[in-house]
C-alpha cells in the first residue's frame, strides 16, 4: 500500500524545510518531505549565502524584508545562530543603462524602508580599497544586506520541523508522480510510493522534471556557476561588502580572511556540478581584472551548484491549474536561500488557508500564459 501524508514536500533544501516547519508550526498534520540526496545536499547549500534588499520589484524587496526579520528571530524560534553577517551589498555599475536601473531600484527600495543608496566611484573607493573600478561609473549600495550560513539555517527548520512530527525520507528519489484523472495522489519512489492529496513540487533545479514526471509544465532550468575561496588574504581581514559587478556578473566577498569569488556562468542549461578545474587559470585571470591582490592568492577550494532559474528570474509560487493538488515552490533564478524563510510560510498560509498575509499571485505558474510575467533584472544568472 505504501506510505500516506496529508502533504508531501519533494525537496530538502531551504524552501523544502522552512515550508515543512510552517505547515507544521500552523497545524498541519502528516507532512512528510522526500529527498533524493540528503537534506542541504543541494542548491541551498552549494549556495553563497546572500541576503540582500536591492531587487527591482516591490515584491522582491517585501520579500527581503520579511525574510530578514525572520532571519533575526531565528536564535529565538528555531535554536540556533544563522550566522547573518551585514557586510553589505554593493553593485557596480559600467554603463549608464546600468546606472540609471540602479537609481529606479534605489527610488523603489527607499520607500520600502531600505537604507540603500546610490554610490560615486570615490565612496566605492572608500568601501573596498582593493578594487579596480577601471569602466565603473558608480554602483548601489546597502549596508544592511549581508550573507549567512545556508547549511545551519535549512537544518534549523529540517530539526524543527521533526521537533513537530514532520518525517523526513532522504536519499529517497521520487521516480514518478501518481495522478487519478486531473489530480495529484502521492509519488513513486524507489522505496515505494508515498500517497498523498497535495504535493509542493520544491526541488530546485530538478522541478522541471518532476513536472515532467506530473505531465505538467513547469518552466525552471538548472544552470551552474562555480564558486572559488581562497586562503586569507591580509586586506580582507576588514570584511569588504558582498560586491557585484554587474555587466561582468561576477561577485566575491569575504569568506574566513579569505575570498570567495564567483566562477564562470554556464551559457547552456546543465545538471553538471564538477568544477572546471582545469579551466582555473582562466577564471582566476577573470577574477583579477577587478581584483588584482588575487594574483597572489591561494585557492583553498572550489565547487559548483545549481541556480534553478524562471523565464522571468522571479519565484514560481502556487498551484499548477490543470493538475489539482499539485503546487510549485521554486525557480528563485539565484535567490532561494534569502528568500526560503518567508516562502516557506507564505506556501503553507497558501495551503492551509487560500490567503497569503503577502500576495504572491503575481508569482503564479500561469503568468507566463496570460503574458503577467514582469522580469527581475538584479539576479546573479541573467538567463
Amino acid at each position: 500500500m505504501g506510505e500516506t501524508a496529508d502533504i508531501l514536500i519533494i525537496g530538502a533544501g531551504i524552501v523544502g524545510c522552512s515550508l515543512a516547519y510552517h505547515l507544521a508550526l500552523q497545524g498541519a498534520s502528516r507532512v512528510v518531505v522526500v529527498e533524493q540526496d540528503l537534506i542541504c545536499s543541494g542548491s541551498t547549500g552549494k549556495s553563497a549565502g546572500g541576503i540582500r534588499q536591492q531587487f527591482a520589484t516591490e515584491l522582491n524587496v517585501g520579500l527581503s524584508l520579511e525574510s530578514i526579520r525572520m532571519f533575526d528571530r531565528m536564535p529565538e524560534e528555531l535554536g540556533i545562530d544563522p550566522g547573518f553577517r551585514r557586510v553589505g551589498y554593493l553593485f557596480l555599475a559600467s554603463t549608464p543603462d546600468e546606472l540609471m536601473l540602479f537609481q529606479r531600484n534605489v527610488e523603489l527600495q527607499q520607500r520600502c524602508g531600505v537604507p540603500a543608496r546610490i554610490v560615486p566611484p570615490d565612496d566605492i573607493r572608500r568601501l573596498v580599497p582593493f578594487v579596480q573600478l577601471d569602466g565603473i561609473l558608480g554602483g548601489s549600495y546597502c549596508p544592511t544586506d549581508g550573507y549567512a550560513a545556508p547549511y545551519e539555517v535549512t537544518m534549523g527548520y529540517a530539526a524543527a520541523a521533526r521537533r513537530r512530527g514532520v518525517r523526513f525520507h532522504e536519499q529517497r528519489a521520487v521516480t514518478g508522480i501518481l495522478r487519478s484523472g486531473d489530480r495529484a495522489c502521492g509519488v513513486e519512489t524507489g522505496a515505494g510510493p508515498v500517497h498523498a492529496p497535495l504535493i509542493v513540487n520544491a526541488a530546485g533545479a530538478f522541478a522541471g522534471l518532476i513536472g515532467t514526471m506530473a505531465g505538467v509544465e513547469v518552466p525552471i532550468t538548472p544552470f551552474r556557476r562555480q564558486l572559488f575561496t581562497t586562503h586569507p588574504i591580509p586586506a580582507f581581514a576588514a570584511e569588504p561588502p558582498l560586491t557585484i559587478d554587474y555587466h561582468r556578473n561576477w561577485y566575491f566577498r569575504g569568506e574566513l580572511g579569505g575570498c570567495l569569488f564567483s566562477g564562470p556562468k554556464d551559457e547552456e542549461s546543465t545538471f553538471n556540478t564538477n568544477v572546471d578545474w582545469e579551466h582555473l587559470a582562466e577564471s582566476v585571470e577573470q577574477a583579477v581584472v577587478r581584483l588584482p591582490i588575487l594574483a597572489e592568492a591561494e585557492i583553498h577550494r572550489g565547487w559548483a551548484g545549481l541556480y534553478e532559474i524562471s523565464p522571468d528570474n522571479n519565484a514560481i509560487l502556487g498551484p499548477v491549474p490543470e493538475l489539482r493538488g499539485f503546487y510549485v515552490a521554486g525557480g528563485h533564478s539565484g535567490h532561494g536561500f534569502q528568500h526560503g524563510p518567508i516562502v516557506g510560510k507564505l506556501m503553507a498560509e497558501l495551503i492551509l488557508t487560500g490567503r497569503t498575509s503577502i500576495d504572491i499571485g503575481p508569482l503564479g505558474i500561469e503568468r507566463f500564459r496570460a503574458g503577467k510575467a514582469v522580469l527581475e533584472p538584479m539576479t546573479m544568472h541573467q538567463a
